[in-house]
This record gives C-alpha cells, sequence and structure tokens, in this order.
C-alpha cells in the first residue's frame, strides 16, 4: 500500500449503527480504507464485524449512517450494483464445473464483454493464482488452498474495487493458512484491490493487515498498524485480545520523567513504566507487560524493574519456552525466553522450581486507564 493510502478515504464508514429488533449488532462504527489498504475487521464471535462486512456488501441496510465508497454514497445501492465483490468462507464454488469454468461464471452475465475477452479474462486470474495447470479439474481433485485461490480469482475476474473476505483462511490447516497469507499479500499487491478481512484470529490479522480494526459488542475499540494495536493498545481489552499479556492493578505514587513509578500489591515491590500524560499521581491503572518482554536470568539483572521468583510450569516449543513464575510477592508471570542452540548443555534458560529473576525496561510496562 502506498504511503498515506489510509487517508485517501476510498472507503468511508459514518456512524454505521445496525438494530435486529432490541439488539444492536452494530454501533456507531466510523472508519476510513485507504485504496489498495489490506484492512482487517477482528474480534471474537458475536462483535460485529460479518454483520459490517454485510452491510459494505449490501446483504444488508444500516439502520443509522453511511457509506461512501470511491466517493459514492452506497445507500439504497443493491449488492448487484455495487462494484465490491464478497468471497465467503465457504468459498461457494459449483462443485460440477471445472476450476475455469468456476472462475469464468459471474462473467458469463456481463453482456460487455466478448467471448474472447472473458477467455481472457480467465486465463489471466488463473495465472494470478498459479492455477493454469488445474483449469479442467473439478473442485474435489483440487486441495483446500487450491479451491480458496479458485474462489478469490473468481472474485477478482469481475475487477472489483472491493473485495471483502469473510474469514478467508478458516478451512484450512495452520501450515497452509500460513503459507496461503502470504499468496493472499502477494495477489493483492499485484491487483491493487482493495481488501477488507473478516478474522477472529489475530496472528492471521496482524500478518495480513496494513492496519486492524478491533471490535468487541459492536463498537471498534481501537483502529493503527498491527504494531500500534500491539505495541500501545489503547485499553485492557484490546492489550488482552490481541496476544498474551500479564496485568497488574496498580496506583501511580510518582511521576519521575520519563516514567511513572508505581505500587503494585502483586509483584510485591515497586516499578518503574512508561509515562502516561493522561494519569495522575493516585490514580488506580493497570499495569501491562508481553510475555516476551520479561528476560528471565539466574543471577540478578541490572534492569529498573527485577523481580524474584520460582517456575511454576514450562511449555517447551522448540526454539523458546513459556515459563509460568510465582513470584516472591505472591503474585505470577508468563514469560518467553528463546532456548539455546541444540548441542548446548542446557537447552532452556530454567527448570521446573528453580529459583530465577526477572526483569524488564519501563518503556516495555504499559499503563493502561480503560
Amino acid at each position: 500500500m502506498a504511503e498515506g493510502a489510509a487517508q485517501d478515504a476510498f472507503l468511508r464508514i459514518e456512524g454505521v449503527s445496525k438494530s435486529f429488533g432490541s439488539f444492536q449488532a452494530v454501533r456507531d462504527v466510523s472508519l476510513t480504507v485507504g485504496k489498495g489498504e489490506i484492512f482487517s475487521l477482528l474480534g471474537g464471535s458475536g462483535c460485529g464485524k460479518t454483520t459490517l462486512l454485510r452491510m459494505l456488501a449490501g446483504f444488508e441496510e444500516p439502520s443509522a449512517g453511511r457509506i461512501f465508497l470511491d466517493g459514492r454514497d452506497m445507500a439504497g445501492v443493491p449488492p448487484w450494483e455495487r462494484p465490491v465483490h464478497m468471497m465467503f468462507q465457504s468459498y461457494a464454488i459449483f462443485p460440477h464445473m471445472t476450476v475455469e469454468e468456476n472462475v469464468g461464471y459471474g462473467l458469463k452475465h456481463d453482456k460487455g464483454m466478448s467471448k474472447a475477452d472473458r477467455a481472457n479474462r480467465v486465463a489471466e486470474m488463473l495465472e494470478l493464482v498459479q492455477l493454469t495447470p488445474f483449469a479442467q479439474r473439478k473442485p474435489h481433485q483440487i486441495s483446500g488452498g487450491q479451491r480458496q485461490r479458485v474462489a478469490l480469482a473468481r472474485a477478482l475476474a469481475r475487477q472489483p474495487k472491493l473485495l471483502l473476505l469473510d474469514e478467508p483462511l478458516a478451512a484450512l490447516d495452520k501450515k497452509l493458512r500460513e503459507q496461503t497469507q502470504f499468496e493472499l499479500m502477494s495477489i493483492q499487491a499485484r491487483t491493487g484491490v482493495t481488501f477488507i478481512v473478516v478474522t477472529h484470529d489475530q496472528e492471521e490479522a496482524m500478518t495480513l493487515s496494513d492496519r486492524i480494526a478491533v471490535m468487541d459488542k459492536g463498537e471498534v475499540r481501537q483502529v493503527g498498524s498491527p504494531t500500534e494495536v500491539y505495541e500501545f493498545p489503547n485499553s485492557r481489552f484490546v492489550a488482552g485480545f490481541i496476544g498474551s499479556i500479564n496485568t497488574f492493578e496498580a496506583t501511580v505514587i510518582a511521576r519521575e520523567s520519563p516514567h511513572l513509578r508505581l505500587s503494585v500489591p502483586a509483584l510485591g515491590t515497586e516499578v518503574l513504566a512508561r509515562d502516561v500524560a493522561a494519569v495522575a499521581v493516585g490514580q488506580a491503572v493497570t499495569l501491562a507487560i508481553r510475555p516476551e518482554k520479561l528476560r528471565i536470568s539466574r543471577e540478578r539483572p541490572e534492569a529498573a524493574n527485577a523481580l524474584a521468583g520460582t517456575v511454576r510450569d514450562l511449555a517447551y516449543f522448540g526454539k523458546d519456552s513459556l515459563y509460568r513464575l510465582d513470584l516472591a510477592g505472591g503474585g505470577m508471570v508468563q514469560a518467553h525466553a528463546v532456548n539455546a542452540r541444540r548441542g548446548d548443555e542446557g537447552a532452556r534458560v530454567a527448570d521446573w522450581d528453580d529459583a530465577v529473576f526477572v526483569g524488564f525496561d519501563p518503556a516495555s510496562a504499559l499503563v493502561l486507564v480503560t
């Protein structure tokens, strides 16, 4: 995506809400999406992300608010007249048709295209998704990942301005899902089509997206790049939803620029954290620390924040391990540590019941107020 694309407001959602009887599925959502972005709507089941996607497609009308696409108000525009295509989670490809026929299905009703033009477009789409050798196969004769690419090629064949993808990788196994994420990014970069992706998978959203909108109970809680929502969450909800995190109740006891000094009862000590201008001395806050920001060592580290603890549990993942530590102050933290190389004595930095220390930089400690 070109720098500044998000500011182009290719797609503009203004104060959109959707109610079904007394239930409000989407609440006053306002978003802008730049041309050529991959923008993800991320949230758990029932958060309103699919309802919002269906309103973009024209399958549902907003109860309030407006949607503009490329400067055009979409109010009252039926799905078949919108320059939008929706790729469903099930892919919805026809089992009795070949790959080639599936890709070209949506072009059959385009009276402005000749038969030769349609054939050329289908061939172009098959080449784009690397399915040319499979053109004459039926869906049951290709893999799940290839069926996903058939659905994508069919969607792109009509050259939509906006492509909506509802949980596009949910039917794939983990390894294939990871591979397909990069294929989607490559295809989007080559076509320049704006993608809106609905997903509940945080890793998928973080990998695919230029920007992410985190949704909860019909509302957008934060919008930002993957780095922004992970490193600088604006609330306890976003911090807990995106990745793993340790949280503790704390009180601000002093401002020591550029840090805050916090009293954290569960840690049994005071700690320094990143300053937040919106908080005041004496205010109750939440201290949040990502597991990978904690450094485990046998000796007490020379760090601004150092805590003594004991290894309660650990899980070995090959390149790293996850530790759960009981702290001397009575709290518990999770910490990641990279394992030593194969052949080195003691691949893990610690073992069950070992006495250890964990240290962390003030800049890695988040102070959350909502």
